[in-house]
């Protein structure tokens, strides 16, 4: 049996085990609540993996594609296919997800899977992680905010504005310079390519549904401002009239 799988199987266990670990000792909050917690965990713990890894570590993603894989790519790959095994299993049980985020997370777990089978392109895959992890933060902070009723306020505002900024400049565009990359480069395998472009195809489906969110939201506060703008106006005529 290969060690990645055993070590997956041991990462699988312990992301199991700190979701239960909320739920015992988090007993006011519903599951989805502990499960975000856990979601949450995992975006920082890998951003900041994998970032020393690309950063620091090395080598440069953007132009090594296709080396071997290192200890550290490998812990990192590890850890992200047992959150991805984890989290797949919880949003297919409770039907939280819909059938894009299911192929996300799917395409995921193939990716990292092939990274690991392949003994190669983890420098690519860790990169791709850091890229996509990088604003889960910010939409686990959406999520929270709307459950404890403090979406619709400045904290709301700044939270969508960051994570759209960071979506469209890090998903799509040093996304699109690393897809380049790797297409261009003769080391990566065929199938790291194409399950590259699978990946980026993915970030441009949710990168669309985002803008269509943003100018929905755009509209919306225009439309309140320019309401409360006539109620001020009519309120300050009444005044002059009294």
């Amino acid at each position: 049996m290969p060690l990645f799988i055993v070590e997956t199987t041991c990462s699988l266990i312990g992301w199991l085990f700190l979701y239960v670990l909320l739920c015992f000792f988090n007993t006011d909050r519903d599951n989805e609540w502990n499960c975000r917690l856990v979601t949450l965990f995992h975006g920082i713990l890998i951003v900041c993996l994998t970032a020393y890894i690309g950063f620091i570590a090395g080598p440069w993603p953007l132009t090594h594609p296709g080396t071997e894989n290192t200890s550290l790519q490998i812990l990192a790959l590890v850890l992200s296919l047992g959150y991805f095994l984890f989290d797949m299993a919880w949003c297919v049980y409770f039907r939280t997800e819909g059938l894009v985020m299911l192929a996300h997370h799917t395409m995921s777990i193939l990716g990292i899977l092939l990274a690991l089978g392949l003994g190669e392109s983890g420098i690519e895959t860790c990169g791709v992680l850091f890229g996509s992890e990088i604003t889960n933060p910010l939409l686990q902070a959406r999520w929270f905010l709307k459950r404890v009723g403090r979406y619709d306020s400045l904290a709301g505002d700044v939270v969508d504005l960051l994570f759209i900024v960071l979506f469209a400049s890090v998903r799509i565009g040093v996304g699109s310079g690393m897809l380049y990359c790797e297409l261009i480069s003769p080391k990566p395998s065929l199938i790291v390519k194409i399950c590259g472009v699978a990946i980026y195809t993915l970030s441009w489906i949710f990168m669309i549904d985002i803008g269509r969110f943003a100018c929905r939201k755009t509209r919306a506060k225009y439309r309140r401002w320019k309401e409360q703008r006539k109620l001020d106006d009519a309120n300050g005529h009444a005044d002059k009239v009294k």
